[in-house]
C-alpha cells in the first residue's frame, strides 16, 4: 500500500502544524498499519479559510464546464489509484476484499455512481421562466435560479468511507460548492487520498477542496460545525452525533443535512416462502453489521417461529467470517475496539431483558487477534427491549414474533428510527401496499434493493434529514433565488 498520510489543506498536501500523527490499525489484526496527519485547531482554521476564499473569489460556483471538466478528472484519477485504494479501504475498515470490489459499496461502485452526477451536470436547470406575472399594479418577469449553498462541511463515518465521501463530496462540488472533509479518525487514508487524486490528477483551483483528519474528532468537529465560514454541514453518523450537530449548527443557523441511525424492520409476512426470505436475514453479517441501513429486526408470523428458527439456526451456520482477504468471506470484524465492547454490552443486555440467545453471543474461538463478533441471533424478543429499540450496529439479529398483518405493520412503525426496511409476501401487490404503510425513507420488496446511484436515501423520524443521492442529493447543496424583473 501507499496510503496518503497529510491533510489536504487550500490545494496543499501537509502535515499537521503541530506535526502531530496518530496510528492507523487494521481492526482485522490490531497492528498498526501506518500514520496520518493529527489536525488540530489550526490545521482547520486554514483549511476553513481556504474554502471560504475560494467560493468567494473564484469563479468555481458559476463555470459549470470547469467542474464538470474537473470532476471527470477526479474519475479518472481515482480509477487510476483504484487497485491500491481498494487495498487501504479493506485494511482500514475490515471488510472483505469482496465487498471492496464490484459486489460491495467500499470502492468500484461508489466511483462509477459519479457517473450520475457527471452525466446530469451539463444539462440542469439552473435557471428557470416562471413568467409574467401582475401585482399591485406592476408587471413582473420572474426568474427562479439555483445557486451553490457555499462553503460545505463534510463529515463522514468509518463503516463506507469512500461511498459517503464521495455521495457528498462530489454532488457538492458538482453544485459549484467548496468543501471541508473532515474524515473519521478509523478511516482516515480513505479521505486523504482523495486529496492526493484532487492534487494529482485534477485542475480543482486551490481551497475548493479541503481534507482534515485528526484522532480526536470532536474538537476539531465543533470547530468546523460552528465556524460562521461554513454555510452547510452535511453529516452521515449516529442519532446522537446528529442531535449535537444540529444544535450547534443551529447557533449559526446553517443547512444540515443528517443521515443517521437505524433499526429497520425485516417484514416476514405468513404467506412468503421462508426458505427464500430468511435468507435476507443473514444481511445483518454485512460487513460485520456495519451499515446503518441494514434490517436489523426480523418480524415473522408467530405461528411459523419454530420453523423460521430452524432454518436460521442452518444458514447463519454458512457463514464465514475471519480473515478478511480470505475467498468467500462475508463479513470482517468490527472497526475496533470500543465498537466491539459496545456490540457485546448489546448482547448481554438482550440476555438480561428476556430474550433468548439462539447462537452467537460472544467471540469467536478460532480467533484470536481481531475485533471480531460472533454472528449473534436473539429469538423471543419484543419491541421493547433494548436490542429491538438502540442501533447496535454489529452482527447481531432480534427476531420478533406478531399476530398479524395490521400486528407486523405496528410494530415495524414503533420505532424512533425510519431508515430502511423489507417486505416478503407472495402477492406483490400485498408486499407493495403493507411497504407504502412503513414510515421509513428506502424500504425493499421482496429482494429488491434500493441502493443506486439515482435512488434518494435517508430518513424519516430520528434517521435524519434530507437525502444523498439521485437528484434530490444533488439539489442539497443548492440555493434558489427568485428575481423579478420590471416589464
Amino acid at each position: 500500500m501507499n496510503p496518503e498520510t497529510r491533510l489536504f489543506i487550500d490545494g496543499e498536501l501537509v502535515a499537521a502544524a503541530s506535526g502531530s500523527t496518530y496510528p492507523n490499525i487494521n481492526p482485522a489484526t490490531e497492528e498498526v498499519m501506518g500514520e496520518v496527519a493529527d489536525a488540530g485547531p489550526e490545521d482547520m482554521d486554514k483549511a476553513v479559510a481556504a474554502a471560504r476564499r475560494a467560493f468567494d473569489e473564484t469563479d468555481w460556483s458559476t463555470n459549470h464546464a470547469f467542474r464538470l471538466e474537473c470532476l471527470q478528472q477526479l474519475k479518472e484519477g481515482l480509477q487510476a489509484e483504484m487497485g491500491d485504494f481498494k487495498q487501504q479501504i479493506a485494511a482500514e475498515t475490515g471488510a472483505p476484499l469482496g465487498i471492496c470490489g464490484e459486489m460491495g459499496p467500499q470502492c468500484d461502485i461508489p466511483i462509477g455512481f459519479m457517473d450520475y452526477t457527471l452525466e446530469r451536470l451539463p444539462q440542469y436547470e439552473w435557471s428557470r421562466d416562471i413568467g409574467i406575472s401582475e401585482m399591485m399594479g406592476g408587471k413582473s418577469r420572474r426568474l427562479v435560479e439555483k445557486e451553490a449553498i457555499g462553503v460545505v462541511a463534510c463529515v463522514t463515518p468509518w463503516n463506507v468511507p469512500l461511498q459517503i465521501n464521495l455521495a457528498k463530496c462530489v454532488p457538492a462540488l458538482a453544485a459549484g460548492c467548496t468543501v471541508i472533509l473532515k474524515a473519521a479518525p478509523d478511516t482516515p487514508w480513505s479521505a486523504t487520498m482523495l486529496g492526493r487524486i484532487v492534487k494529482d490528477y485534477t485542475d480543482i483551483p486551490a481551497g475548493v477542496f479541503n481534507v482534515i483528519t485528526s484522532e480526536d474528532p470532536a474538537t476539531v468537529g465543533d470547530q468546523l460545525v460552528g465556524d460562521p465560514r461554513v454555510d452547510m454541514v452535511s453529516f452521515t453518523g449516529s442519532t446522537a452525533v446528529g442531535k449535537h450537530i444540529m444544535a450547534r449548527a443551529s447557533q449559526t443557523v446553517k443547512k444540515v443535512f443528517l443521515e443517521l441511525g437505524g433499526k429497520s424492520a425485516n417484514i416476514v409476512l405468513d404467506d412468503a416462502d421462508l426458505g427464500t426470505s430468511l435468507l435476507s436475514a443473514l444481511a445483518v453479517c454485512f460487513h460485520a453489521g456495519q451499515g446503518c441501513a441494514l434490517n436489523t429486526r426480523l418480524l415473522v408470523p408467530r405461528a411459523k417461529q419454530a420453523e423460521v428458527e430452524e432454518l436460521l439456526e442452518t444458514y447463519f451456520g454458512f457463514i464465514s467470517y475471519g480473515d478478511p482477504a480470505a475467498e468467500g468471506a462475508i463479513m470482517g470484524p468490527q472497526v475496533n475496539a470500543r465498537q466491539r465492547e459496545r456490540v457485546l454490552a448489546y448482547i448481554e443486555k438482550g440476555k438480561a431483558e428476556g430474550a433468548r440467545l439462539l447462537l452467537g453471543g460472544g467471540t469467536p474461538d478460532h480467533l484470536d487477534k481481531g475485533y471480531y463478533v460472533e454472528p449473534t441471533v436473539f429469538v423471543d424478543v419484543t419491541n421493547d427491549m433494548t436490542i429491538a429499540r438502540e442501533e447496535i450496529f454489529g452482527p447481531v439479529l432480534a427476531v420478533i414474533s406478531y399476530e398479524d398483518e395490521e400486528d407486523a405493520i405496528r410494530v415495524a412503525n414503533d420505532s424512533d428510527f425510519g431508515l430502511s426496511g423489507s417486505v416478503w409476501s407472495a402477492s406483490e401487490e400485498r408486499a407493495l401496499a403493507v411497504a407504502r404503510r412503513i414510515r421509513t425513507g428506502t424500504i425493499n420488496v421482496n429482494g429488491g434493493n434500493f441502493y443506486a446511484a439515482d435512488a434518494p436515501f435517508g430518513g424519516y423520524k430520528q434517521s435524519g434529514i434530507g437525502r444523498e443521492m439521485g437528484l434530490e442529493g444533488f439539489e442539497e447543496y443548492l440555493q434558489t433565488k427568485t428575481i423579478a424583473i420590471g416589464v
